[in-house]
């Protein structure tokens, strides 16, 4: 073999093109990017620091004292050693991961209003991410339906951001909604200690076991989706139905069901939220009917104002 033949170059690897999304749903992706930015500018991320507080505060430097500053943070050594008042700055050591479960099971691909549940899912998603991002922290996101369908690590990346909510609104609707094992499934991968947004419209039985696990280990925050026709479905004659999730279908008398289906979804969300504040769990109901900004704005200053305490 000739020299020539021993060091020639290997031949370059192909890398497989990415798949170019559809143009309806890249305007999607670019306007939910667009709008929620703008909110994230506008003031949310100041909201969103403020009410996701980091690890600790760790020590910066002693400087002068100035009027008004705190008695009680006086450095007495420094102090009798300078002969003049010095006091103690501290920084907060933020480091937080934030991680976003997200149900992507086929009931989010409902809406009866201007908005499906599946696309206000992806703003709220894209608005907490954005927020986190622009205060350095890190975001991952896991999608459930009955299993993990997909885990994304933390990273501090816009394009990740953008990818998280490309992947949410590309998922062909269907798929059973099993949150329990879903969300144990989110758990096992999930090692640090995160504010963990668990999304979902709760249509499903309680997940009870997971949501305590996931209460015990991290700073929990339930985000639920909410339209109005899940609960109290207009009233009507005789109505076929299709599930969302198993594609079966049904007639059945509307009037009958509608009072049938909303006292049954009134004892759900009731137990759901009286496990929720059992395990001091905060939550946040936002609809597809109504501006989702104000509930968001004002949940973060509830927050706020229990850390202050």
């Amino acid at each position: 073999m000739s020299l020539f033949g021993l060091f020639r170059r290997p031949t370059p690897v192909k890398r497989k093109a990415r798949p170019q999304l559809p143009p309806d749903l890249l305007r999607k992706v670019r306007h939910i990017e667009i709008a929620t930015k703008r909110l994230v500018d506008q003031g949310v991320a100041g909201g969103y620091h403020s009410a996701f507080k980091g690890r600790g505060v760790e020590f910066a430097e002693v400087r002068p004292y100035e009027p008004g500053d705190e008695v009680r943070s006086i450095d007495w050594n420094v102090t009798a050693r300078m002969g003049a008042p010095y006091v103690k700055r501290f920084v907060e050591e933020r480091d937080l991961t934030v991680f976003l479960a997200v149900d992507v099971s086929g009931s989010l691909s409902y809406g009866s209003r201007h908005l499906l549940k599946r696309d206000l899912s992806a703003e709220i998603a894209a608005l907490l991410s954005f927020a986190a991002v622009s205060n350095q922290d890190r975001v991952g996101a896991a999608f459930l339906s009955d299993r993990l369908e997909l885990f994304l690590r933390p990273e501090r990346r816009r394009t990740h951001v953008l990818r998280l909510v490309r992947e949410i609104l590309m998922r062909p609707p269907g798929g059973r909604t099993d949150l329990e094992k879903g969300l144990w499934a989110a758990l096992k991968t999930l090692r640090q200690r995160s504010v963990v947004f668990l999304i979902s419209d709760f249509l499903d039985t309680l997940p009870a076991g997971a949501l305590k696990a996931a209460a015990a280990r991290h700073d929990l925050i339930v985000i639920e989706i909410y339209d109005p026709h899940d609960h109290a479905p207009p009233v009507t004659g005789p109505v076929v139905l299709r599930d969302a999730e198993s594609g079966r279908l049904a007639v059945t008398n509307g009037g009958r069901l509608v009072g049938e289906h909303a006292e049954r979804r009134r004892g759900e969300r009731d137990e759901l939220h009286k496990l929720l504040r059992k395990l001091g769990v905060d939550s946040l109901e936002v609809r597809t009917d109504v501006p989702y900004m104000p509930s968001l704005v004002s949940f973060f200053e509830r927050r706020r104002r229990r850390l202050a305490r």
